[in-house]
Parts: C-alpha cells; structure tokens; sequence
C-alpha cells in the first residue's frame, strides 16, 4: 500500500472502529465492588463488571435458603399453614429479625415473609430447621442445590448470611441462583414485592421492607438486599417492563459491596433503566413455534418440528434489529425416532458476523421410527444422496 493510500486508508479506519464501539452500549459507572446486568428474557449478560471475583453474600445468601423452602413447598415436605417452633438458636440469631420467640409457633407462610420482607435471620434459621431438620443439615442441602445450579464458586456456611469464614460466593453465580429461583418458583415471586410487614406481636417499627427501589419504581418486583460491615451494602434487584415489541421483558441487576443503603438503590436503578433503554429485546419466536422444520429420513413423518418450549428473545443495542440474522445448526442427515423435547441442533443469532446468542433447539413434537419397508427405502435413498 503506497504512502498516500495508507494516508487516505487511515482515517477511515478509524471511522469503522469508531461506529462498530458504538454499536455496543458503554454501561454507567457504578459505586459497587461488583456487578452485574441480566436480561432474564433474553438469558444474556448485558454489562457486569468483577464478576468472578468472590464476594460475601450477606443477606443475599438467603436467596438459596428460599430456593430450597420453595421446593420443600412443591413437594409438600411443608405446607404454608403449618407451623414450625421456633428454637433457642433460632430466637438467640443476631442481626436482622422478624422477633420471634420460643413460645411460638409460627406458620410457614409468615416466616417466609419474615425472611424476605424483613430479612430475619430468626425466621430464616427457623425454616432451615423445618425443612432440614438442622441447620447443619440444611446448609449441607444449599452446598448440594448450589453444585446442580451450577454455582461453581460458592460455599455456603449457613442459611442467614453473617459473616463467616469460607462463606462466598459470585456475582455471576448470584445471576443463576436468581434467575433459577424466578424461572423454577414463579407461584412464589409474589412475596418480593411485598413493602411492609410485620408478624402479630412484634415491633411496628420493624416493618418495611429495605428493598428502596420497591417504593420508587412500580416496575421493580423484588429481589433481596444484603448488608453485612465485611459485604457492604448489596442488592439484587428485578424489574419487569412492557414494550410494543415485547410485553413483560425483565431485567436483574446485581450489585455488590456499595456505601449505603442509598447508593446500593441508586446504583440498582441506574443499570435497570440503562438495560431498558441502551437495549431492546427482540422476540424472534413464539414459545412452541417452529423455528425450522428440517427433512427427517426413516421416520413415521417426513418432516420436524424444531423450535423451544419457551419463546426465541434475544438482547440487541437499541436500533439494531433490523441487522439481525439466523442460522439453524442440526445434525444432516436427520433420523427417525426423536422424542418431544430431545435436543436438536441451535438457533444462530447473528448481527453481522457476530454472533449475538446460540439458542439450543428440540423437537417440538415426536417422530416415530418407520416400519420396516419405509426404513430400507430411505436408507436406499440416503445411500443415493
């Protein structure tokens, strides 16, 4: 390339750089030690910042304690009615409390309450011991649920979040629990949104939930805060918006190890409303919709149904939807029998030549093996292809 080309060349190089940076939304500083933004529709990290590094939970530990309480719950080990005693050590547990005593027996249904909107640590060793049987059992039960979410840097060492050596966790693994925990329970989000609540002879004062954004944005529906002098002030916080293109789309925020009460609601917000508006989710299929519907050789039908049982999103920098492109990848030849549900190949996203997200695909209905006669022809004219 002569010198004057490489002059002329130059500048316009630069212009490309520059235009495809912007094609990647720059998220705002946030005060924390760590964060991360999800897009729960889409199942897509949108901008996080240390989000390996381990962290003390605090209070967020909680969010397992009520993973495994949920699933109690579905497999009626307990029943929202039932009441569970309330121990010494249950009663004696420092830190946040909904006030509970020995003397009572409290039903499930509110020490769920307690745990969440009040943060109590009593109610929350209480449960443990309910669904348990010891709170030694219990934490043995968020070690195992933890390993099957795939928390791969997690370790918990109670059910309630203080401060002990050993106990941490992710941000990014605080991503999973909380999206499992909204996708597995859905009957049971409800109690997140919950501002104010108090069991029947304890302090009034003790009565609001300290999720800030709860009382500030009608959008937000939960999570949890945390707070410990070790963890700083942390929140997970989720907001689920509707837009033309994409009714009820939900973002997660987590942020960990901020200054205040204050900064941990106002770090919160900000990467919610920059998720909302530096992206726009796309819905690219309908849940149970057929993406592709290949040739299927040796099988009762000629072709498949591939798509997902739940609906094809994606998250795209806003004003970039009309570059997306897709692409199929499945096994060719495909062969007789496939179950409803097996997986088949992926869903390519792509935005150029990047891809934007890989979607696995299954068979969205059954295909049976052919008889005899119809396997030896398409084998005939598989062999000729």
């Amino acid at each position: 390339m002569t010198r004057f080309a490489k002059a002329l060349f130059a500048p316009l190089l630069a212009l490309f750089c520059l235009a495809a940076a912007a094609q990647v939304p720059q998220p705002p500083e946030i005060a924390a030690r760590s964060y991360l933004l999800m897009d729960v529709s889409a199942n897509q990290v949108l901008a996080g910042r240390d989000v390996d590094n381990p962290v003390e939970p605090a209070s967020l530990t909680k969010l397992m304690t009520q993973y495994l309480v949920f699933d109690a719950l579905r497999a009626k080990k307990v029943s929202l009615q039932q009441t569970l005693p309330v121990s010494v050590r249950a009663w004696k547990m420092p830190g946040s409390r909904m006030f509970i005593d020995p003397k009572m027996q409290v039903p499930v249904d509110d020490l769920i309450k307690g745990m969440i909107v009040q943060s109590g640590n009593d109610a929350t060793v209480a449960l443990a011991e309910g669904v348990g049987g010891s709170v030694e059992h219990f934490v043995e039960l968020m070690n195992q649920q933890a390993k099957a979410l795939g928390m791969k840097n997690t370790s918990y060492k109670n059910p309630e979040g203080l401060t002990t050596p050993g106990h941490t966790t992710t941000a990014r693994d605080l991503s999973i629990l909380a999206t499992r925990l909204m996708q597995d329970f859905p009957e049971y989000l409800h109690y997140y949104a919950i501002k104010k609540y108090r069991y029947q002879g304890t302090p009034t004062a003790n009565d609001t939930n300290r999720n800030l954004l709860l009382f500030r944005d009608p959008t937000v529906d939960g999570l949890k805060t945390g707070h410990t002098d070790a963890a700083g002030y942390c929140l997970i916080a989720t907001a689920k918006r509707d837009f033309p293109n994409l009714q009820g789309r939900r973002l997660l925020s987590i942020v960990l190890g901020t200054g205040s009460e204050e900064a941990r609601a106002n770090e919160s917000q900000k990467l919610l409303n920059w998720g909302f508006t530096a992206f726009e989710g796309i819905k690219l299929f309908d849940a149970n919709q057929a993406v592709a519907t290949p040739e299927i050789w040796k099988g009762t039908s000629n072709t498949a149904k591939l798509g997902r049982p739940q609906p094809v999103v994606v998250a795209v920098p806003a004003g970039t939807a009309a570059q997306l492109k897709t692409a199929v990848a499945r096994p060719d030849p495909l062969v007789a029998p496939l179950a409803k549900g097996q997986p088949v190949g992926s869903l390519k996203v792509l935005a150029g030549d990047k891809v934007v997200a890989e979607v696995p695909l299954v068979a969205l209905e059954a295909v049976d093996q052919a008889g005899v006669l119809g396997r030896a022809w398409d084998a005939v004219r598989l062999w000729v292809k």
